[in-house]
């Protein structure tokens, strides 16, 4: 079936996502109109995902449309900012179909009542392919309390949130690239690809303890990079102290050499951040109160001309590259 006219597309699959925003006029007009929160400021990000390069074609729409509002909540996160709304642009291809497009909204509105926010606008536009979907989020944070990447300090610890590498092997397992892996596995990782978990709750909180911070989207050591180049040092991993889920253990016990693709494969979303020595106890706590896992996994150390080593019984790994680049 054809796709509907633009204000027909429009009326059908994303004016309901912004019917309980009345910032958004009701998708009526060309722009929204937002108050911030008294006494917040405002905190904005933008991503984007391209089929066959940050989604597979062939994922379910729900998934997809979730996981373009989860990557930029992600960015959120970071900076310790609760969401408000946030605008979309769709670039579709002639293939489109209106069942999809159902799927699609359905998932945005499905997380949009988990994280507390909905469409404030956006555009919607024709291409010849692939479906480009890019989203600007909006959140705000108290003024003076958003978390950065600079401020890192040497001696500060290294911290990261949940678990390392799921997304990563989770593309490869659903391109069939981890032979010999049970499917429980192979099911779990693949979760973690298509729906990443945005730590808000815990960005939120980490204010007065983190002395930098940044979500792992692009490969645990290539983003923990822009810490140490923001701060002017280096950091220094324990392989050992990286987190693994199960599914990623078995996976690497099958072939060793996947556990440098969880350090630089990207799709984490997870939070990696520098502390103080003192704050591990309120960390451990902190991590309790939330339930999300916490893990000091190295320090950060004087520059010594490369920005993350990671060492296994002292010996540094070697890693043919360090994450993901948008332009090669």
């Amino acid at each position: 079936m054809a796709l509907p006219g633009e204000f027909a597309l429009i009326a059908r699959h994303f004016r309901p996502l912004a019917e309980d925003i009345p910032s958004a006029l009701a998708l009526a007009d060309d722009a929204a109109l937002l108050d911030p929160p008294p006494g917040r400021t405002l905190v904005l990000a933008a991503d984007a995902m391209v089929a066959g390069v940050h989604f597979l074609p062939e994922d379910p729409p729900g998934t997809i449309g979730r996981k373009l509002l989860r990557v930029n909540l992600s960015d959120l996160a970071a900076m310790g900012a609760d969401p408000l709304g946030y605008l979309m642009t769709t670039a579709l291809p002639p293939d489109m179909t209106p069942d999809w497009l159902d799927a699609f909204a359905h998932g945005l509105k499905e997380d949009q009542r988990g994280f507390g926010c909905g469409l404030l606008g956006g555009d919607t536009v024709s291409t010849p392919g692939p479906l480009v979907l890019s989203l600007t989020v909006v959140g705000s944070v108290a003024p003076g309390r958003a978390l950065t990447r600079a401020g890192a300090r040497e001696g500060d610890a290294v911290w990261v949130s949940g678990t390392i590498g799921d997304g990563a092997l989770g593309l490869l397992a659903l391109t069939d690239r981890l032979p010999g892996l049970a499917e429980a596995d192979r099911a779990a990782l693949a979760e973690r690809y298509r729906l990443p978990r945005p730590r808000l709750a815990l960005g939120r909180r980490l204010f007065g303890l983190a002395t930098a911070c940044l979500d792992v989207s692009d490969g645990l050591v290539q983003d923990l990079g822009h810490l140490c180049r923001a701060a002017g040092l280096s950091a220094e991993l324990d392989a050992a102290l990286i987190p693994l889920s199960a599914a990623a253990r078995a996976a690497i016990a099958l072939d060793p050499a996947l556990f440098a693709r969880c350090l630089t494969g990207g799709d984490d979303y997870e939070l990696v951040f520098t502390a103080p020595g003192t704050a591990a106890e309120t960390l451990e706590r902190l991590a309790a109160e939330t339930g999300i896992p916490l893990a000091r996994i190295g320090r950060m150390i004087p520059a010594i001309g490369t920005e993350v080593r990671v060492l296994r019984d002292g010996t540094e790994l070697p890693l043919e590259r360090t994450g993901w680049s948008h332009i090669p």
